[in-house]
């Protein structure tokens, strides 16, 4: 069954604590930094279009991406202020019309990318469409957080109308996490629950292999930082943020401490 199909239909409700508008002030003060503070961006694995909102609030002129048509549709079906175009895409295919100035890809959409060469040609497609000097910057949960935080866990949480188990089995010598999702989910009339299972895969990356795959991919990579304290990456570090940028000749790349 495709990811994201079912679950799609109760995503918003059990997502209402995701920090999007820490991860949009988060990426609006690097962009505008970067003097990227207008023009055409992608948001790479929009989902449901939250943060991609959020940003078109800010000034971007938004494109939203995402393999999953059911997402696509709940993103079109809320209040669109906008004009946010909606493209029904596989990353690993990605298709614009020209170049942008950015492109963000955030909520682990990445480790979904169970090879390499999935992740390097996701790299290429978005050094295709980068301005020059054009910026990409994407978050991945790292092989440690399937290691030792997540792996062969299960979460559980009720709400009034659904409920939902997430087991979690991470198959070591892969590298892959493999969720099994159970959703409850209450009938509009009477008081019977629909049943429904997707089962999800990701794969933990370190964040040499990163950095690997985004020079192999023609890539210039610039800074990693700790995702959740905005500090330094260190061993422990669950989710990274990574920021690489389009090639510019004769410009610095990696920065230094």
């Amino acid at each position: 069954m495709e990811a994201y199909s079912e679950f799609a239909r109760v995503y918003d409700q059990f997502m209402d604590q995701t920090p999007y508008e820490s991860w949009c002030e988060f990426l609006t003060k690097y962009l505008k930094k970067e003097q990227i503070s207008d023009g055409l961006v992608v948001d790479l694995g929009c989902g449901t279009g939250t943060l991609t909102r959020l940003l078109a609030e800010q000034g971007y002129d938004m494109i939203g991406v995402d393999a999953s048509m059911t997402m696509l549709q709940i993103a079109r079906e809320k209040e669109n202020l906008h004009e946010i175009l909606y493209l029904n895409q596989d990353m690993r295919e990605l298709e614009l019309y020209g170049t942008v100035r950015a492109v963000i890809s955030v909520c682990d959409s990445l480790n979904y990318l169970l090879e390499e060469e999935d992740l390097m040609e996701t790299f290429r497609k978005v050094n295709n469409y980068l301005d020059p000097g054009g910026f990409f910057i994407f978050d991945f949960n790292t092989l440690y957080k399937y290691q030792e935080v997540i792996g062969d866990a299960v979460i559980a949480e009720n709400r009034e109308d659904c409920s939902f188990i997430w087991e979690n089995y991470f198959h070591e010598e892969e590298k892959i996490n493999e969720y099994q999702v159970t959703i409850f989910q209450k009938q509009e009339e009477g008081s019977c629950y629909e049943k429904f299972e997707e089962i999800h895969y990701q794969r933990g990356y370190t964040l040499q292999e990163m950095k690997n795959s985004l020079k192999k991919a023609g890539l210039i990579f610039v800074e990693a930082i700790d995702a959740d304290t905005l500090g330094k990456v260190h061993k422990k570090s669950e989710r990274i943020y990574v920021v690489a940028r389009e090639h510019v000749p004769g410009k610095s790349s990696e920065k230094k401490d």
